[in-house]
């Protein structure tokens, strides 16, 4: 864990939150390679072709920022009564505990106005009877109002119309900020075509329509969503009296780290150990055939699990979320070891047609190096291969994530994630009346990640694959 101090708080940096900004410089750099390359272009404009695929990497891109805003971690310096800032005896800060992200800033509200215990979605009281004390000192069993809930509502008895009331004042403030994203998009545009002098006559105006009118969409529901929370519990409550709308958010995270970071560590030994079988054949070929064969043969559920057992065991808890992450990091690295094989054999294969083509002979008669064929020549002729991969087993990670918390050996129970909340509501289902909302929004949150994921993966081997390409 990484700490750095500064007047009134300091920055925290978990390996987890490491390797997620440096897989976000790394794609950054692999973005401003791609557009020197004229295959990547073509490519980019097939994709930017289809509105529907670019849609859905908007929304990849929104969660991907959620992701990156919980990952930005801080800590308060403590104060006393006074209002002055604690120090030890050699005069050193001292700092409260709690860790908190930014995405934990910006959602103070929910994640503070917590309640007793369950809620329903849009409630103004609380899911279960307590025993209420009125005021003339009678006891009586009903439903207590919501101390956060709908408490500035003053009728509950009229609560649907006072929901659409701030469902239209979200939606007034939302249409407002979208306009003027329209406007800035459009301008952005021009001003690029206008320095560029590349686009066609018309083309900035259609691209800023289309990217500000994705961001209006999202500031209306933005919008809705922030007037709605702040007065009632979008999604209600869970056991403890939490906001499930922030755990839901919280979860993000937890599913772009296990997506990500699992395919960075098996990209680099599929690609490694696929083209070097490939390429080398013989002794080299059959040492990892066997490899990988034998590692397939391994049930990975029992791998994850025996895994994990033994992490757990060795963490030393210092605090929650280090301990949290520790566990998590193990996960990806688990996952990432017993996974790598499917894409090792694909590019096995398709290096065994490529390393036959003239330029690889050519090199090999001019005494280039066998490494230096290997990343000149055969890598760049899979990349294709490997981002297609990348991209479709994305969303596979991220359901695995939930199965894996569903029997107990995905991340720790403390985390927030989409796993541990439909792990939580395989109980809450059972009560009567049923708790339903904890499960849905685990789903819809997962459903609004995998789908567009997929829809997107789609696209790009679409435009990526030479069997299929069109242009």
């Amino acid at each position: 864990m990484i700490r750095l101090a500064f007047d009134s708080f300091r920055l925290v940096l978990l390996p987890t939150d490491l390797l997620l900004f440096l897989l976000l410089f790394a794609t950054i750099g692999f973005l401003l390679y791609a557009r020197r390359r004229e295959y990547y272009r073509v490519a980019w404009r097939q994709i930017v072709a289809r509105p529907f695929a670019m849609a859905c990497m908007g929304v990849c891109l929104l969660y991907a920022s959620v992701a990156l805003l919980d990952s930005v971690r801080y800590q308060k310096r403590a104060a006393v009564a006074d209002g002055t800032q604690q120090k030890t005896k050699k005069g050193d800060p001292v700092y409260r505990p709690e860790i908190l992200t930014l995405l934990d800033l910006l959602c103070s509200g929910l994640r503070e106005h917590t309640e007793t215990t369950f809620s329903a979605p849009f409630a103004t009281h609380q899911f279960t009877k307590e025993t209420i004390e009125l005021a003339d000192g009678r006891t009586i069993r009903g439903y207590p109002r919501l101390k956060y809930g709908g408490a500035s509502l003053a009728d509950p008895e009229e609560k649907w119309r006072q929901v659409a009331w701030l469902a239209v004042r979200g939606l007034m403030i939302g249409i407002g900020v979208g306009g003027m994203l329209i406007v800035l998009a459009i301008g952005f545009f021009v001003a690029r075509r206008r320095i560029s002098q590349k686009a066609k006559p018309g083309t900035p105006v259609r691209s800023g329509l289309r990217v500000g009118g994705f961001l209006a969409v999202l500031a209306v529901f933005a919008g809705i969503l922030v007037s709605l929370s702040a007065e009632v519990h979008v999604l209600g409550t869970d056991q403890v009296g939490q906001d499930v709308l922030y755990r839901s958010l919280k979860g993000c995270r937890v599913g772009l780290v296990v997506g990500t970071l699992t395919t960075l560590i098996a990209t680099p030994l599929a690609i490694l150990f696929g083209i070097m079988a490939g390429y080398f054949g013989g002794r080299i070929d059959d040492i990892i055939q066997y490899l990988y064969t034998t590692l397939d043969s391994i049930p990975s559920i029992l791998l994850i699990a025996a895994a994990m057992l033994i992490v757990t065991t060795r963490v030393e808890v210092e605090q929650a979320a280090v301990a949290s992450d520790t566990r998590l990091l193990w996960l990806c690295v688990v996952l990432g070891i017993g996974s790598w094989t499917g894409l090792c054999r694909l590019l096995r294969g398709e290096t065994l047609k490529v390393r036959e083509n003239e330029y690889v002979e050519a090199a090999e008669a001019f005494g280039v190096s066998r490494v230096e064929i290997m990343f000149r020549h055969l890598l760049p002729n899979v990349t294709h291969i490997v981002l297609i991969s990348i991209i479709l087993r994305f969303s596979g990670l991220v359901l695995a994530e939930a199965v894996l918390a569903y029997v107990g050996i995905g991340v720790d129970p403390s985390m927030e994630s989409w796993g541990n909340m439909i792990n939580a509501a395989r109980l809450d289902i059972s009560r009567d009346p049923i708790v339903w909302w904890n499960l849905l929004a685990a789903f819809l949150f997962m459903f609004g990640l995998v789908l567009p994921a997929n829809i997107f993966g789609d696209a790009v081997r679409d435009a990526l694959d030479p069997r299929l390409k069109t242009e």
